[in-house]
């Protein structure tokens, strides 16, 4: 490996973007977590069937700074 390889490597960034999904109906937004947590899952209102319920981590969108 070349030296300036190892000096153009990019950092990897401290957050990432999550989609997060109910587990009830299918309503999703996204949310930020730090990249070495683990999945989330909280509990938040559902305005499609207007109650708390579970949402959970589908899929990994994006790194941030």
């Amino acid at each position: 490996m070349f030296i300036t390889n190892i000096l153009l490597k990019k950092a990897k960034s401290k957050n990432i973007l999550v989609l997060m999904e109910s587990a009830v109906s299918g309503h999703q937004f996204t949310s930020i977590r730090e990249r070495l947590a683990d999945k989330l899952e909280l509990q938040r209102f559902d305005p499609y069937i207007q109650r708390m319920c579970l949402y959970r981590e589908r899929k990994r969108v994006r790194s941030l700074n």
